[in-house]
């Protein structure tokens, strides 16, 4: 077996520090190879030396010989650094330890010191079976997660150190996608804030969409974000393509829903022929982002309905019709479908929702808390289309990408098993295989990637995993993170709030963080209740439940 060595051979390799009875030095030699084949191999560990370096000054090789900790071993003129992915106790010596590593890449070996530098991602040159492992230092982790030129945000502090910065490539973390993942309570939010806020503070000209389903980010952003709800979002019906409207004004299934669609199809493209600019369109087509009034959409469908020479029966139009007028005359859709809203103003929408120009307020956080929830997936598809068409029609044009972030993204773009044929999840999961190319960036946040379309998550560049407690989503996201990455991957379930694991193309190499804490006024209002003292408070229930019961008849308006 690769693990039982000549004891001579090992002995050799951890002389350095095997009759150690307090403190090893650093550059002890701890064990050494005894296994290797590609990204993953095998090591021994002297566990008397292990013992000895846990009460060194530097926390990081005090740590050494732990799952998720790092190793390094010589090859040539370069340091090899490996980390940790599991341990056991070798069947022929309680005092060695077998460890499975997972290599991560390599920097140059100073002639004179023999310290580490210029640490890059990827192996050139193995080392052979019988090369010594020695313990990484605080010095070498610094020169691993050190940020190159690159332009770079700091985010928290690496695992197990507590001055050492962990920073990510704005660059990379953008330009392929990103997915922040964690269960709920830990923190996910929170972190998905403070990157938010560093990406504004190092770009404040930029353009940020973010998708809130829970109306949390609004108090996280007050400075720096503009803030839309039903109340100011303004964004009008007519923007819609054929897609969504079918979604929001047919009510029929099976064969009467393709009857409804065509019905649909003829009478909105005559009432987008009736506005002027239509005129000056060579090719109009249904999805055309040309104004209509629904009084005319509806006045088009009672004379197609009418008509001596139609054919069928005339229940389809009255289903068409009926629905509109339904919509047309709630007040919870007002935000969409207003008489108010029949007017060109797609400029000042576009302007306002992607931030151009941002005037230092880079960040458009969309509160879909009050929209009516048979219309909030239509009103999402219609932001995320918006995103995408901009970029593509403005091709020819100075760029200025976007990032959208979408939290509870699971609902959006569900897996086959969720399924629900709406289009948000067509065109997010476009926006996930298409969007870079066309200088659109996607942020998925969710508690359950496990219920994410497959293959959208595999499209995010970066991904930053929090605590997961389901296996299914853990067995997800291991399918989804490099080969690596893996080792990390198993400390997942024990991470701690506010802590994550980072990999992929954001960092130079896949790291454990503890995220930054953030200022009361930059967290988004998502703290969990606390119960023991809120049921303490009493008194004032009659007026609670008065002004409750106004708001809520009143659809918070």
């Amino acid at each position: 077996m690769a693990e039982i060595m000549g004891a001579q051979a090992f002995d050799q390799a951890a002389s350095a520090g095997s009759g150690a009875t307090s403190t090893a030095p650093a550059d002890t030699a701890i064990g050494m190879v005894t296994e290797i084949a590609g990204s993953s191999s095998r090591i021994v560990l002297d566990a008397l030396v292990l013992d000895a370096l846990s009460e060194h000054s530097d926390a990081t090789v005090a740590n050494t010989g732990r799952v998720g900790s790092q190793v390094k071993m010589r090859v040539g003129n370069y340091w090899l650094i490996a980390n940790i992915r599991s341990l056991r106790i070798a069947q022929d010596d309680p005092d060695r330890i077998v460890a499975q590593i997972d290599f991560l890449g390599e920097g140059d070996q100073e002639q004179l010191t023999g310290k580490l530098y210029r640490f890059r991602r990827g192996v050139t040159r193995y080392p052979a079976p019988g090369a010594s492992i020695f313990p990484v230092s605080t010095a070498d982790l610094n020169q691993i997660y050190a940020a190159d030129e690159r332009a770079s945000i700091e985010v928290g502090t690496v695992f197990p150190t507590r001055d050492i910065r962990a920073a990510v490539y704005v660059d990379s973390l953008l330009g392929k996608h990103f997915a922040l993942l964690g269960s709920t309570g830990t923190g996910k939010s929170t972190a998905t804030a403070l990157i938010l806020h560093r990406i504004c503070e190092y770009s404040p000209q930029g353009h940020i969409v973010v998708i809130d389903p829970h109306g949390e980010y609004a108090s996280a952003f007050k400075a720096n974000g503009a803030i839309y709800d039903v109340d100011n979002l303004a964004m009008p019906y007519w923007l819609m393509n054929f897609e969504e409207h079918c979604e929001v004004f047919l009510t029929s299934a099976g064969w009467q829903r393709q009857i409804d669609a065509d019905i649909l199809a003829k009478c909105l493209l005559q009432a987008r022929a009736k506005n002027r600019m239509a005129q000056e369109i060579g090719k109009l087509t249904v999805d055309s982002p040309i104004p209509y009034l629904l009084s005319d959409l509806t006045n088009i469908i009672q004379l197609e309905m009418g008509k001596m020479d139609r054919a069928g029966d005339t229940a389809p139009y009255l289903r068409i019709k009926t629905k509109i007028e339904e919509i047309k005359n709630d007040p919870r859709y007002s935000f969409m479908f207003s008489g108010m809203l029949v007017a060109d103003t797609m400029a000042s929408f576009l302007s306002r929702i992607f931030r151009l120009p941002s005037d230092g307020k880079p960040i458009s956080i969309i509160d879909v808390s009050g929209v009516p929830s048979e219309v909030t997936s239509v009103v999402v598809a219609l932001l995320s289309r918006m995103v995408f068409d901009f970029a593509i029609w403005a091709r020819n044009e100075p760029r200025r990408p976007v990032l959208l972030v979408c939290e509870e993204a699971h609902r959006y773009v569900p897996n086959e098993r969720r399924a629900d044929d709406s289009s948000v999840g067509r065109t997010l999961s476009r926006i996930a295989k298409e969007g870079r190319k066309y200088g659109v960036s996607l942020g998925l946040v969710t508690q359950r990637p496990s219920d994410l379309a497959e293959g959208v998550l595999s499209q995010c560049g970066t991904i930053i995993a929090m605590r997961l407690n389901n296996d299914r989503d853990q067995a997800f996201v291991r399918a989804a993170m490099p080969e690596g990455a893996r080792g990390f991957l198993d400390s997942i379930p024990a991470l701690r709030n506010r802590e994550c694991v980072i990999c992929g193309e954001g960092v130079a190499t896949p790291i454990r963080v503890l995220f930054d804490t953030l200022e009361e006024s930059q967290r988004p209002d998502s703290g969990d209740p606390v119960f023991s003292q809120l049921w303490r408070d009493v008194g004032g229930e009659d007026a609670i439940l008065d002004r409750t019961i106004k708001r809520w008849r009143a659809q918070g308006h």
